[in-house]
């Protein structure tokens, strides 16, 4: 009982760990052609849900951001390839650790040597307690950070907010062909 009681106090610190971006990473800003830093805590996040529309639009997003503590996007176009350092990307990655969050989706391109992540933290009933995105092409960096509360099924709805990329359902695919 003695040895659970350790093993249990010395994981939830692992749990509540926060992922902390590397200072590297707002000064390729400097280096970029073109640069997105967006930087919302809670009390940022409610005040601009105070500025949105009353629309249906509007309130889906305040909404959405209710539940949220905090956005982080860094996105960078370079001139060209080599202009950040791999193991940037790899810093991030190594805090991205089990069993606080789980790796959804990975891609690698051999080809134009594109690297996406997607990983999840559950929060438990049915709910996502953060997600992080790593995007890294040879010239361009996106990473985004989202902590929070949030319904998997509302997730799309927060593309092309506060410089969140936009996500495509596959319905949405299908009307356009």
């Amino acid at each position: 009982m003695r040895i659970a009681m350790l093993t249990l106090a010395a994981l939830v610190p692992l749990w509540g760990q926060e992922i902390k971006l590397p200072e590297s990473l707002d000064r390729l800003a400097e280096k970029a052609e073109e640069s997105v830093v967006v930087t919302l805590d809670k009390s940022m996040l409610q005040l601009t849900g105070k500025f949105l529309d009353k629309d249906q639009d509007g309130l889906r997003t305040r909404n959405l951001i209710a539940g949220l503590d905090s956005i982080y996007v860094r996105s960078f176009e370079f001139a060209g390839e080599g202009e950040y350092s791999k193991a940037d990307v790899e810093a991030v990655r190594a805090q991205l650790q089990a069993p606080a969050w789980s790796r959804i989706v990975g891609v690698r391109s051999k080809r134009d040597g594109g690297d996406v992540d997607v990983y999840f933290k559950d929060a438990g009933n049915g709910q996502l307690g953060g997600i992080f995105v790593i995007a890294a092409e040879p010239r361009e960096l996106t990473v985004v950070h989202i902590v929070g509360k949030l319904d998997p099924g509302k997730l799309a709805d927060l593309g092309g907010e506060f410089g969140i990329p936009r996500l495509e359902s596959s319905e949405a695919r299908r009307e356009k062909e």
